[in-house]
């Protein structure tokens, strides 16, 4: 299992539900944390199935080194708390964002600092949960990934400035 880049049609197109939580879904959910753990330049913290080529709702994320990876499987956000602050100055408040199926890409997006999600486990249970922080902004982003919706697409949306990875240096890039 590799991690797809761009330009690849899967990362464009929304994913389909999951249909059945059963050893198919889990051993997916171990392959895609191993894909996900081997990620050092930069590591990994968020990992769509579209983005190993599987066309599924489903995601991990691993917001920490230290941090048990989580599976979110038919994911839907239900509510999202943004920061006020934030939205009068983007680039002070919001996080760099990068993707892997975007490699040496990054950008400052607005995303919300709080969005609570309906998801099932890889038990198949169905959960609501708040989440908060860099965890609701990977959440976000791998959301966007099953909408068929890359992080670039937001920058441009929002008006912010992609940057280009050159030799350690961080160049804006021109659209």
């Amino acid at each position: 299992m590799k991690i797809l880049t761009v330009p690849r049609p899967i990362l464009n197109q929304p994913a389909k539900p999951v249909l059945k939580v059963d050893k198919k879904i889990q051993q997916l959910v171990k392959e895609m944390i191993e894909v996900l753990n081997k990620q050092v330049d930069p590591p990994g913290v968020g990992l769509a199935a579209p983005q190993v080529g599987i066309p599924l709702q489903l995601f991990i994320i691993k917001p920490t080194k230290k941090a048990k990876p989580q599976a979110f499987i038919n994911p839907f956000i239900k509510k999202t708390v943004f920061n006020k602050d934030s939205l009068q100055k983007k680039t002070k408040k919001t996080h760099l964002e990068g993707c892997l199926s975007i490699p040496k890409i990054w950008s400052h997006v607005e995303r919300a600092k709080k969005v609570l999600l309906e998801y099932q486990t890889t038990t198949g249970e169905k959960k609501t949960e708040w989440f908060s922080g860099f965890a609701a902004i990977i959440i976000q982003h791998e959301v966007d990934h099953l909408k068929g919706i890359l992080f670039t697409q937001r920058t441009l949306e929002q008006g912010l400035t992609l940057y280009e990875e050159k030799e350690g240096k961080l160049i804006k890039k021109k659209i």
